[in-house]
């Protein structure tokens, strides 16, 4: 796969042009709300409504200011008149499990790792921020990984952010320092590594930026060409340090990290192609 196929992978998978209203519905931030929360009331993918509204921190989002949703020439994007799971947000605390979390909300614990896309043997850390559905009925059936469609989710990524936790050697040096990694299954395979807000992304190789920009749900993102038919994505920045045609070398900052709309988290996406096959970032030569 060339650096133009996977570009090409990326403009079908997350079209700009659906981030076009065919006419202006706006919206006001009030004391309170967030991305994900007015993500929700509307039916939308947050990404989408970070992009077209510039916002590059999710965190920063300041009541008064006034936001253009995204719509469909039907209506509302993503509103299809389809009952859809409703969430809220919890922050993990010490010595929090599955099973008291799910018996605390009437939920099971079946259904806390379906919204959460956690296998049977992940294990809660402190400060993990997870979704609890507030009508387990409501979450949709998956085939293994826990993935499930709810609005301002990844499922309006096609699958995208398909999840599993696998056991990764975190000692390996990685674009971020990180303090977790999951594997994503979809569409698009390759890891999510959680690090901190604003951390330098760093280049593990040496090679050319061929493409640097905004793609929606993956924030900004940076593709580098490396020596042997290699490709290098970089996602989820806040900012980028370099632009197309610039030449990286191992260590050298790509941009800052920034904050997942979907998981309120900091977390690069990072996936890595080898000609024809996408690989795993883990195996993929480090300079």
């Amino acid at each position: 796969m060339d650096h133009r196929s996977v570009i090409l992978l990326f403009a079908i998978l997350f079209p700009i042009s659906t981030l076009l209203p065919a006419e202006d519905v706006f919206h006001v931030v009030e004391r309170g709300e967030t991305i994900y929360s007015i993500a929700r009331v509307f039916n939308i993918d947050p990404g989408d409504l970070m992009l077209l509204n510039n916002i590059t921190d999710a965190s920063r989002l300041q009541a008064g200011r006034r936001l253009t949703i995204p719509i469909n020439p039907i209506g509302i994007a993503g509103n299809t008149g389809e009952q859809q799971p409703v969430y809220r947000e919890y922050r993990v605390l010490r010595n929090d499990t599955l099973y008291n979390i799910a018996r605390t909300n009437n939920t099971t614990v079946q259904a806390l790792r379906e919204a959460n896309g956690f296998s049977e043997s992940y294990v809660l850390k402190e400060g993990d921020l997870i979704r609890i559905p507030l009508d387990a009925g409501a979450v949709t059936e998956s085939s293994g990984t826990g993935y499930v469609t709810s609005p301002g989710s990844a499922g309006s990524h096609n699958g995208v952010r398909q999840t599993t936790v696998r056991e990764v050697d975190s000692s390996l040096r990685w674009p971020v320092t990180p303090k977790g990694i999951v594997y994503m299954d979809g569409k698009l395979p390759g890891v999510m590594v959680t690090g901190e807000r604003a951390e330098p992304v760093r280049s593990l190789t040496q090679g050319t930026v061929i493409s640097a920009g905004p793609y929606r749900g993956f924030g900004r993102v940076a593709i580098v060409q490396v020596a042997g038919g290699y490709l290098y994505v970089y996602g989820g920045c806040e900012s980028l340090s370099v632009k197309e045609g610039d030449r990286v070398s191992p260590g050298m900052e790509i941009g800052k990290l920034g904050i997942d709309a979907v998981s309120d988290m900091p977390q690069l996406f990072f996936l890595v192609f080898l000609k024809d096959n996408p690989i795993d970032p883990s195996k993929a030569p480090r300079a």
